[in-house]
C-alpha cells in the first residue's frame, strides 16, 4: 500500500496514515537459508505419505534418510510449513486461545448436494529460494475447486479474499468447514460467513481426516503438479496452478463419480446445482 513514488506524500506520511512503523517498511526479512528449503520440501514430501508423521518422528525418519537434523529444527519448519500429525495430542493446537472454535458438523451428515457443504484449507508450495502458501475452497459434494489464492505469508487476508470470491461467482453455502487454525477462528475469517447466515464447522485438534478431501486434493495437486515442476516465481507457481485447476475442474473426471463415464468435478457441480453461477 505504500507508493515510494507518490509526489505529494512522503514515504514517513504515508506510514502514518496507515499506523505503520516505518522500520517495518524498510524490514527485509531474512530469507530461509538453502538447506531448510531443501529440507522443507523433503519434509512435506513425507507427510503427503505419512501425515501421522509428528516432529518426532519426522526427526527420527530424516537422520535415518542421512539428514542430519535435530527435533527443534524440524519442529519449527514443520510449523513454518503449518503442518501437524493427524493424530489426537493435548495442548498442540495453534489456535489463538482468544478465537472461538466450532464444532465439527459433518460427522454423519449425509452430502447430497452442491454448496450444501464447502471446506477449505493451507498448504505449502515451494519454489526457487523460497515457499509460498497456497489456499483453496472445495465444494464438498461435487470436490470442485471453486476459488483459491497464493501467498507469501501466512494470515487471513488471502483466505479471506477467496472465500469473497468463491461465494461472489457460487452462491453461499449451508456450511463451511476448516480447520482450527488461527486463520481460521479470527474474526477477519468467521464474521462475513456469520453474517451470511453460514454456519461454521472445525475439525478437532490434530485430525485432519475431518477435511478428508480437501486433503487428498493436496496430494493431487502436489504428486500430479507442483512436484513435477520446479517453480522458478511466484507469477510461474500462480500461472501453472491456474491451468492445473482449470484442467481439475473441467477435464480431469474424477474416480469419486463412477468408471464407465466419470464426470469432471464441474460438470457434477453445476448439473446438480442448476442456479450456479458461471465459473
Amino acid at each position: 500500500m505504500i507508493e515510494p513514488q507518490h509526489p505529494q506524500l512522503p514515504i514517513v506520511r504515508q506510514c502514518e496514515l496507515l499506523g505503520l512503523a516505518r522500520a517495518s517498511y524498510y524490514h527485509q526479512p531474512e530469507p530461509e537459508p538453502d538447506e531448510n528449503l531443501r529440507l522443507m520440501r523433503v519434509i512435506d514430501e513425507t507427510y503427503l505419505a505419512h501425515p501421522e508423521f509428528g516432529s518426532r518422528q519426522m526427526t527420527r525418519w530424516l537422520r535415518r534418510q542421512g539428514h542430519k537434523v535435530n527435533r527443534k529444527r524440524v519442529r519449527r519448519l514443520m510449523q513454518l510449513m503449518s503442518l501437524e500429525a493427524i493424530y489426537q495430542k493435548p495442548n498442540t493446537s495453534r489456535r489463538n486461545p482468544e478465537h472461538r472454535a466450532y464444532r465439527y458438523l459433518l460427522r454423519h451428515l449425509q452430502i447430497t448436494r452442491p454448496n450444501q457443504v464447502w471446506a477449505a484449507d493451507i498448504t505449502y508450495v515451494p519454489i526457487k529460494g523460497g515457499f509460498l502458501y497456497l489456499f483453496a475452497v472445495i465444494d464438498w459434494y461435487s470436490r470442485a475447486i471453486l476459488a483459491w489464492e497464493l501467498s507469501n505469508t501466512l494470515d487471513a487476508g488471502f483466505c479471506v479474499r477467496a472465500v469473497q470470491r468463491a461465494i461472489q461467482e457460487h452462491g453461499v453455502p449451508e456450511i463451511f468447514n476448516t480447520d482450527q487454525g488461527c486463520q481460521f477462528t479470527s474474526a477477519e475469517f468467521t464474521q462475513p460467513l456469520l453474517a451470511l447466515g453460514v454456519q461454521l464447522s472445525m475439525d478437532g485438534k490434530g485430525r485432519c481426516l475431518d477435511n478428508v478431501f480437501v486433503e487428498r486434493l493436496w496430494r493431487t495437486v502436489k504428486y500430479d503438479e507442483i512436484y513435477l515442476k520446479s517453480y522458478q516465481s511466484q507469477i510461474e507457481a500462480h500461472t501453472n496452478l491456474e491451468g492445473f485447476f482449470r484442467f481439475y475442474n473441467d477435464q480431469r473426471p474424477h474416480s469419486a463419480f463412477g468408471n464407465a463415464n466419470p464426470m469432471t468435478p464441474m460438470e457434477v457441480y453445476r448439473r446438480d446445482q442448476p442456479n450456479a453461477l458461471s465459473a
